[in-house]
């Protein structure tokens, strides 16, 4: 009678394991199954953002508050974020900036202000800190006043992330 206490015990141990490998399989695809669904959001709230026209302008580590034309170019500009552009100061009044490609553009003479966010040839962003006068198509104007723009800008080469 003792084979038969072996072979229920065995059984019984044999079972255990079996249980205790399923439930430890099930965390692991939980987890991947909650990684992948935030990974959908993500995705999800980076197309909305697109599609809603909103565009985050970052220069160094400063959010700056952009209010966006509804344009051609700015929707083009759209399509290659997230992007990141080394600018460099020039003139004393603007920091340029060189896209990775050329995108849409609607020159026009205008006569920019400080905040003002411009394409010009094509494929180079401009920021204003100063005033200028030239054929650009706008973008749109960071919400700052004068000084803080000029403090944030005038100091050597910066760092615009576009998400």
């Amino acid at each position: 009678m003792k084979a038969p206490k072996i072979i229920v015990s065995a059984l019984a141990t044999i079972s255990l394991l079996v249980f205790s490998a399923c439930s430890q399989q099930e965390e692991p695809a939980a987890s991947q199954k909650a990684t992948n669904l935030a990974k959908q959001k993500s995705k999800k709230k980076k197309s909305q953002r697109k599609k809603s026209g909103k565009m985050q302008l970052t220069i160094g580590n400063n959010e700056l508050p952009v209010k966006w034309e509804k344009n051609k170019s700015v929707d083009a500009l759209k399509r290659l974020t997230p992007l990141t552009i080394k600018m460099s100061m020039y003139g004393g009044f603007e920091q340029v900036g060189h896209l990775s490609k050329s995108i849409i553009s609607d020159d026009r003479q205008t006569k920019t202000i400080p905040g003002d966010i411009v394409l010009y040839s094509s494929n180079q962003i401009v920021v204003f800190y100063g005033s200028n006068s030239w054929a650009y198509t706008k973008l749109g104007h960071i919400n700052l006043g004068k000084k803080e723009l000029r403090k944030l800008l005038s100091h050597g080469s910066v760092k615009l992330t576009l998400k």
